[in-house]
């Protein structure tokens, strides 16, 4: 599963969302790719996300779904349930 983190520089939920999700990355049945994209980087990222970040998406072939954003308390076991349901 591919995954993609939308954020941008000096933003602490997208520290944390990003933290949680390299300590997750290939723990148990759990694999995945993560993609960090900084919005600052292109125009059409910024317009779409600039007020909405961290945003995660899944890619499935070439199509992006985000997913719903969870609360920057949740926990890296919260975050491990959210991507089991959305990876299948």
């Amino acid at each position: 599963m591919k995954l993609i983190l939308y954020s941008k520089p000096g933003c602490h939920l997208c520290e944390g969302l990003q933290e949680k999700l390299e300590r997750l990355a290939g723990v148990g049945d759990l694999d995945f790719e993560l993609e960090m994209r900084d919005i600052t980087t292109r125009a059409e990222w910024f317009e779409v996300y600039q007020y909405e970040i961290p945003v995660l998406c899944c890619d499935r072939e070439g199509i992006e779904h985000p997913l719903p954003r969870p609360s920057p308390r949740a926990s890296d076991s919260h975050i491990s349930r959210l991507l089991r349901q959305y990876s299948s």
